[in-house]
């Protein structure tokens, strides 16, 4: 009896170790942690943060993913007039006639505004002249030229298309276009646009949602599209 029990208290001994060392879910020292693989794949599955969020540029705009290659008639009759905004202090009269108002060498984010005239039927007002103004993309107007400056007359679909620049904010006001759009024989409607989602929209006193521009990008440039319903 006394030689047995210590042979059965080797063997039981013996078996506990072969166990702990067979069935131990302990790493290895230097294997990969599984636990960690969960929080690994959350990181790869996290969207990256964009360069341009590092930028010092301001984000005017929210921005489709998609391009657009036309404008888009955006109206359902009956439509109501487009708002009038004050003219402000920096409108120039003599403008000339010009589509594309920003020369090449200009900074600054290139944009297209273009868009429609219509009436509250959604019919197309064609020959209406669009004249357009605003700052440079530092904030600053042209009081002595007409550098961004200018106008067009819409086609007989009553649309308009002008190559500029994304205006820069100032004081007081956020990233906006002044227009005035003069119909054939009609009233003037005096006016401005807007860049959705502008940080400084919020702090201007003059903004108004529903002058908005509906803004896509197009490969480095901007297209900014509007409809302007003109009342009778």
């Amino acid at each position: 009896m006394s030689t047995s029990r210590p042979l059965l208290v080797a063997l039981a001994l013996g078996l506990a170790l072969i166990t702990a060392a067979c069935g131990s879910s302990a790493p290895a020292a230097g294997s990969p942690v599984v636990a960690d693989a969960p929080a690994a794949s959350a990181a790869a599955s996290a969207p990256a943060t964009s360069t341009a969020d590092s930028s010092s540029a301001p984000a005017p705009t929210v921005v489709a993913t998609a391009p657009t290659a036309d404008a888009a008639l955006d109206c359902s009759a009956p439509a109501a007039p487009t708002i009038a905004q004050t003219e402000g202090p920096y409108y120039m009269p003599g403008a000339p006639e010009s589509a594309n108002l920003a020369a090449d060498s200009m900074p600054g984010t290139r944009l297209t505004l273009t868009g429609y005239v219509v009436d509250t039927s959604c019919a197309p007002v064609a020959n209406a002249k669009v004249e357009t103004w605003q700052a440079d993309a530092t904030g600053a107007y042209d009081n002595a030229g007409f550098s961004l400056r200018g106008w067009v007359t819409t086609d007989a679909a009553g649309r308009f298309t002008i190559g500029t620049v994304v205006p820069g904010e100032y004081p007081g006001r956020t990233e906006h276009i002044h227009v005035k759009v003069t119909p054939p024989g009609g009233a003037t409607l005096t006016t401005q646009v807007y860049f959705p989602g502008s940080t400084a929209n919020g702090e201007d006193g003059i903004y108004d949602p529903s002058l908005d521009l509906v803004v896509t990008q197009d490969g480095d440039a901007l297209v900014g599209t509007y409809t302007f319903v003109l009342g009778s």
